[in-house]
């Protein structure tokens, strides 16, 4: 029986991380998002949580923290280390953990990883091997190292002890933003989201999992009734490219009785190109294409949506948090007056993709 992971388990987390993650910045975002051609951010209330300032560039260190700290606690940290397979912030995540707790940290990730985030794993000391070119194939690697080695198997995100951790941000954001309607976060394999939303739905407070429309592992998750394989083909994929969502994030996007409206919708690529253009042109904010996918959500126009019926205010058409509900879901659209912010996640990526990514159409 898996792991329901609860409340209990974010608040845990917080005080075995306090002072050993920085805490979060937010920041008001007038303007932002408000030029959409569909105007869908107009009479919100826009803030952004700056994630990105976190160490190791990444919420990901929030998780690496609580689950390793976890384990020396219970005495569980073996000579041979720690190993994880990662697309790059969840292994820079771990290796920088690791070596504050001084153990050893063996990384396995796609060979198409940026080369700023292999740098820098290798720069925290991390043993770096490069394998396949999707998190699958690493993480097939990884396993079977763990198992010949005796080193602790970490995960990118489907874990309980990695997603309270992620969770912890959740947490952060309420305190700094009174009144908090609405959280978007950008889904990969759905960790950080299990975290938020459980966080989140205790404060009475909507998340919205936001993910690119060819890498959805969640949305289809939800629509199957259970995690499954999906392709991955977007210019998020290198931060967002898991095959399979946990069975964390799809309980936490539909849990029995939940009254706050966790939700699940896409966003094409040229809307995750413009959101990260955006963000560096009117806030010379430089993020990596996962974090920008968030805010994406509202640059997305509605007519992309594949159902319209079950709209209205502050919610999106054809919202995927009913089991029954298979429609595709485009955006996000909030209502006068709502309260937003836009979780920026993660800014490990090559400044000069600004000007490569392909242009929005």
């Amino acid at each position: 029986m898996r792991h329901q992971l609860g409340y209990d388990d974010i608040k845990a987390a917080a005080e075995r991380i306090a002072g050993h993650v920085r805490p979060v910045a937010v920041a008001p975002a007038e303007g932002l998002g408000a030029t959409g051609s569909s105007g869908s951010a107009m009479g919100a209330e826009l803030w952004l949580a700056l994630e990105y300032l976190q160490h190791t560039g990444s919420f990901k260190a929030r998780g690496a923290q609580n689950f390793l700290r976890a384990h020396r606690e219970a005495g569980t940290l073996p000579d041979a280390g720690v190993t994880i397979a990662s697309g790059g912030n969840a292994g820079m995540a771990c290796a920088w953990a690791a070596l504050r707790q001084g153990v050893r940290a063996t990384v396995f990730l796609p060979a198409n990883a940026p080369q700023v985030k292999v740098a820098r794993l290798r720069s925290y000391g991390a043993d770096v091997r490069l394998v396949g070119t999707e998190y699958a194939e690493a993480l097939a690697a990884c396993e079977e190292f763990a198992a010949a080695s005796g080193a602790l198997a970490s995960h990118a995100y489907d874990h309980p002890l990695i997603a309270a951790g992620a969770g912890t941000l959740m947490e952060e954001i309420h305190a700094r933003v009174p009144g908090l309607d609405t959280v978007l976060v950008a889904v990969g394999g759905g960790g950080l989201f299990a975290g938020v939303a459980t966080a989140a739905r205790q404060h009475g407070i909507r998340a919205v999992a936001v993910e690119p429309e060819h890498s959805r592992a969640l949305h289809a998750a939800l629509a199957a009734g259970r995690p499954v394989d999906v392709t991955v083909d977007s210019v998020a994929g290198d931060s967002l490219g898991a095959r399979r969502a946990t069975a964390l994030a799809v309980d936490a996007a539909r849990p029995e009785g939940d009254v706050t409206g966790a939700r699940s919708v896409l966003v094409p690529d040229e809307a995750i190109v413009r959101a990260r253009r955006e963000l560096w042109e009117d806030r010379r904010i430089l993020v990596e294409h996962g974090a920008a996918t968030a805010l994406a959500a509202l640059l997305t126009d509605d007519d992309r949506t594949d159902r319209t019926d079950g709209a209205g205010d502050g919610a999106s058409a054809g919202s995927t948090n009913n089991p029954d509900d298979t429609a595709s879901t485009y955006g996000y659209r909030p209502a006068d007056g709502e309260k937003v912010c836009v979780v920026l996640c993660g800014a490990n990526t090559d400044p000069a993709t600004l000007s490569t990514s392909p242009a929005p159409h």
